[in-house]
């Protein structure tokens, strides 16, 4: 019987939910799940999830008291909604959950650290181990030493919006559990910036994970690769044998439906034997890296930007609901 792809990629790389949207992962089963505040944005304004919804606003309203702005209910519903999404998630999926800080602390170290913690005593209070949550940051500076800071406390993280060969390695060397390098915003980056289009191999999104993935193996680090922000099958099918990839549940369904052949492009083992010189990452050689490389500045900044917009925007959805619930 010939096989699916997504059932071949299975044989190589441990596949992960890239969404809110819990139907879709009891169609897809994947191991692991992450969100992002996008795609919390998006799921709490499905009809189907509005009784979650109105229930964190609800739990957010008796904690704060009845003379609480409504824009302080509301900022502190957002930040509950995330768990809420969560626990219904670790219903479905026998791993983990990767779960976001405020985008809007990217720049904090004490701050990052100080919400990390929050998140974990909520999923403590509900019952669920540390080893079922990933927290998400944000690659800057400020916030791999967060994750850093959390790593020794056994708080496992997360660190996303990675696009430069200089957050990995600082990830890395901070003894991060998880990056999660975008493929498809790298992608566009560069079709924006040259106006040349790219498969395959050839695609520079494919080619950062890869790089990043060999520098890791051969180096024997212990933080896994998770590509993310996929355009199409064909990035996926570069990048079997990465150690995990989050995947929307568009494309898990086209590799579902799609029968080939797909051989194993990433081995750990072929990775060791890699002539590759080892880099040291400081505070002034990441900023000065940083600084020269465009697309990893133009994409961290904008990343961040566009994950502060869709908290703001899901904190007017959450005030709007309150005065809907309120005037009932």
């Amino acid at each position: 019987m010939p096989q699916s792809l997504l059932e071949q990629l299975r044989q190589y790389t441990t596949v992960v939910a890239d969404t809110g949207d819990i139907q879709a992962m009891e169609k897809f089963r994947p191991q692991d799940a992450t969100t992002n505040p996008s795609l919390i944005t998006a799921a709490a304004q499905l009809p189907q999830y509005q009784p979650i919804v109105d229930g964190v606003l609800q739990d957010a309203r008796k904690e704060l008291g009845s003379t609480a702005a409504p824009a302080a209910v509301a900022n502190l519903a957002f930040r509950r909604l995330a768990i809420a999404f969560g626990e219904k998630i670790l219903e479905i999926v026998p791993g983990r959950v990767s779960t976001e800080v405020d985008a809007r602390l990217s720049f904090d170290t004490e701050a990052t650290i100080a919400q990390a913690r929050e998140i974990i005593a909520q999923y403590d209070a509900a019952g669920v181990g540390r080893n079922r949550i990933l927290v998400k940051i944000a690659s800057t500076w400020e916030g791999i030493k967060a994750a850093e800071v959390l790593e020794n406390e056994g708080i496992h993280c997360n660190l996303t919006l990675l696009f430069g060969m200089h957050q990995a390695v600082a990830c890395a060397e901070a003894g991060v559990t998880l990056i999660s390098p975008f493929v498809g915003r790298i992608l566009d980056w560069y079709k924006k910036d040259t106006g040349l289009d790219y498969h395959g191999a050839a695609d520079p999104g494919v080619q950062s994970v890869t790089a990043v993935y060999h520098y890791y193996k051969r180096f024997d680090y212990k933080t896994q690769v998770m590509g993310a922000s996929f355009r199409n099958i064909g990035e996926i099918q570069e990048l079997a044998g990465c150690d995990l990839l989050t995947i929307s549940p568009q494309l898990l369904a086209e590799l579902e439906s799609t029968e080939a052949e797909l051989p194993r492009k990433l081995d750990p083992e072929a990775a060791k034997s890699l002539p590759l010189d080892r880099i040291t990452v400081d505070h002034d050689t990441f900023v000065t890296l940083h600084a020269a490389d465009r697309m990893a500045t133009d994409k961290l900044a904008e990343g961040i930007a566009g994950f502060s917009a869709a908290l703001e925007k899901l904190e007017g959805l959450l005030a709007a609901r309150l005065a809907v619930l309120e005037a009932a």
